[in-house]
């Protein structure tokens, strides 16, 4: 490590505010090691929230200054890219450096952004959302951030190695696990890669200051723990939707927001699924637009001990948006009363009660892994509903339908899962005529005989 590089590190402890010095939170020893490494090729296998992306983007900041090389980070989607480069701006205010900030740079022809950050030796830090299309072009070191989350991971692996092939170009590679089905978990056997794995008991031995007994308790579901916390790369073998496969129809420029005006203005035709619940699990109204063949969703509204008026309000002003055709109801237990409500005031052709029985399940997840395996659907790359489907286990009986089980955990008991597969089945059926539509009584300009 060079005498500038050090001097960087030493000053990235403090920050300047109103002329006052004061200092950072310290660096813990494996975000030290990670930063000094000088592995041209390094794969890092972290916990959760242990200073992963801050310590990797300062670990490349100071790689690029002192290198005199463009860097280049890839995240997830566009959300995460934005995160990562605020923390480069921070950084770059902790070491005095005056760098300028460039963002609402379009790609002509797709929707994905880059962010700029340009240093005063020319070196730039560009920032932008995992795609095989908007990595391709650049010269420099690469970032990959949260791999294992990356749609299309060949694809961009294939577009992105490249970018270090001249100058001895630097690639950090740096995920927590997400299944043994992917790139990432690949390279842990790849000896050309320096490996490093930081689990959150390490990271608490190493001085961070964390309860792990009560996340572990907190988080109620010890499989995600061990994965998120633990480092650890599950079988699959026993899910229903792997991660691979969900990952295949993530897009990241898809957002869980349920807007009533938004799904209102769609061109397409809407379908809608509600999975109910109240105290113990979601209430989940999960809605899709064909579009050309595909379902695209355009709303993921989840509530959790919300009263049933509330409940039945939003799901009526849903239901009487002119997009709306079809919706699929769970009718069982408690979201009885719900769907005979909407039935009474809609129609059976617009809205179908369904119980669930094995057989229903069966059919139901059934669906929905046809329109994953085809790609046929496309939902937002989220992490609760990326954990919530692959929460989702699938086991054969000796007689009859198959047994889909889930483990219920604080997020839910695969309640997005299950408001998919509805959205998927009230999709497969014409809806047929509408039989009743609620409005407002008519208002007219002028008074007067008509």
């Amino acid at each position: 490590m060079t005498e500038r590089t050090s001097d960087a590190l030493r000053t990235s402890r403090l920050v300047r505010e109103s002329g006052v010095v004061r200092p950072l939170l310290p660096l813990l020893e494996y975000q030290k090691r990670d930063i000094e490494s000088p592995a041209r090729f390094s794969w890092c296998c972290w916990s959760r929230q242990i200073g992963k992306s801050f310590t990797k983007s300062l670990r490349r900041l100071l790689r690029g200054i002192e290198r005199r090389r463009t860097q280049v980070f890839l995240s997830a989607g566009e959300r995460q890219s934005r995160e990562l480069m605020l923390k480069v701006r921070q950084h770059c205010r902790a070491l005095n450096l005056a760098a300028g900030f460039q963002g609402s740079v379009f790609f002509a022809g797709t929707r994905f952004r880059q962010l700029t950050i340009e240093l005063p030796n020319g070196v730039r830090v560009i920032g932008l959302p995992a795609n095989a299309t908007t990595a391709r072009g650049f010269s420099g070191d690469v970032f990959l951030d949260e791999f294992a989350m990356h749609g299309d991971d060949r694809e961009i692996w294939a577009a992105v190695f490249p970018t270090v092939l001249r100058g001895g170009g630097e690639l950090d590679v740096a995920s927590t696990p997400k299944g043994c089905d992917n790139l990432f978990a690949e390279l842990r056997d790849n000896d050309q890669f320096a490996h490093s794995i930081v689990t959150l008991d390490d990271a608490i031995a190493a001085g961070l200051e964390i309860d792990a007994g009560q996340i572990r308790r907190s988080m109620n579901d010890d499989e995600l723990y061990r994965q998120e916390f633990g480092c650890e790369f599950l079988d699959e073998a026993s899910s229903f939707l792997t991660y691979e496969q969900i990952r295949r129809v993530e897009d990241p420029g898809l957002e869980k927001g349920f807007d009533l005006g938004l799904l209102g203005a769609c061109k397409g035709p809407l379908y809608v699924g509600v999975d109910i619940g109240r105290h113990r699990d979601l209430t989940v109204m999960w809605v899709v637009e064909r579009c050309e063949g595909v379902l695209i969703t355009r709303g993921v509204r989840e509530s959790q001990g919300e009263l049933f008026r509330g409940q039945c309000e939003v799901l009526s002003r849903l239901l009487e948006l002119r997009p709306v055709c079809r919706c699929c109801i769970d009718a069982g237990g408690m979201g009885m009363p719900l769907a005979e409500a909407v039935v009474e005031r809609f129609g059976s052709a617009r809205v179908e009660a369904v119980q669930f029985s094995a057989m229903v399940k069966d059919s139901l997840a059934s669906g929905l892994r046809l329109c994953v395996e085809e790609g046929t659907i496309r939902i937002p790359a989220d992490e609760l509903i990326r954990n919530d489907w692959h929460s989702v286990r699938r086991s054969v009986a000796v007689v009859g339908p198959a047994r889909y089980e889930a483990a219920r955990s604080g997020s839910g008991h695969a309640d997005r899962f299950w408001a998919a597969c509805l959205a998927v089945r009230a999709a497969a059926c014409d809806g047929g005529a509408i039989e009743v539509v609620r409005g407002e009584g008519l208002r007219f300009a002028r008074k007067g005989i008509w």
